[in-house]
């Protein structure tokens, strides 16, 4: 990431800063305390309970991504490639994309208890569909055309992926990806808060409950943090990986 960029996250962390500092003073209650009071918090308990929490939530993000992407890419290759799988395929991901996949969550808790592959599935579901869509619409466009001077050189299907496919599919795959973490990040927060005693959603409503807000305005930063670092990194993955689109 370049120093200009670098510098506009820093002016827009210090620009938050400023406007939460600015609010804690003019309502002058414990709801909202002072940033610089939460920073303190957080120093103190980071290492040994917070740490902990966002390595759990990291994990079931991780997880999640990873069986989305595994089980997602290679359907939306094939959705995308072969029309009569997509005639096949696709009226089943319409009927069950626009289901809100948190409504889902008491199905998925009585088949797979209230432990982690509840909570991992949940993340793969709500990933899942956007890959799959992205993908196959990224295949979708490429004119056949393109196509036809690869199978007159008797290319393989392998070749034609590697080359043609994803390519083309691999900019809006990598804008799926970012556009479900977000939700995904959203709705963990709700799933870690049944079953479990790890994991940021879990600690936010603790502290909460406990009306410590010390504490909790410490977990909202942290989760907050999380989602920098992973909406970074895939930023860093698609300059290098579609570097074609930033020249």
């Amino acid at each position: 990431m370049g120093k200009s960029v670098s510098v506009w996250y820093l002016a827009a962390a210090v620009f938050l800063t400023i406007v939460w500092w600015i609010a804690s003073e003019i309502v002058q209650l414990p709801i909202i305390p002072s940033p610089l009071l939460v920073a303190e918090n957080m120093s103190d308990i980071f290492m040994d309970y917070i740490a902990i929490h966002s390595i759990y939530s990291l994990w079931r993000i991780a997880a999640g991504l990873l069986l989305a992407v595994v089980v997602g890419l290679p359907l939306g290759v094939i959705m995308g490639y072969f029309p009569k799988w997509d005639r096949f395929l696709s009226p089943l991901v319409y009927l069950t994309y626009p289901i809100p996949k948190i409504a889902l969550l008491p199905i998925l808790m009585l088949l797979f208890g209230v432990g982690e592959s509840s909570k991992i599935i949940m993340i793969f579901l709500i990933i899942l569909f956007q890959v799959v869509v992205a993908v196959r619409d990224g295949i979708r466009a490429i004119p056949r055309e393109t196509l036809y001077p690869l199978y007159s050189l008797g290319a393989g299907f392998k070749d034609i992926f590697f080359e043609v496919l994803w390519p083309a599919s691999l900019p809006k795959f990598i804008t799926a990806i970012r556009v479900a973490l977000a939700t995904a990040i959203s709705v963990l927060f709700f799933t870690e808060t049944f079953g479990t005693r790890y994991g940021m959603g879990y600690f936010i409503m603790d502290a909460w409950l406990r009306v410590n807000y010390l504490e909790m305005y410490s977990g909202i930063v942290v989760l907050s943090l999380i989602g920098l670092v992973l909406f970074t990194t895939i930023d860093l993955i698609e300059q290098h990986a579609c570097h074609w689109q930033y020249k």
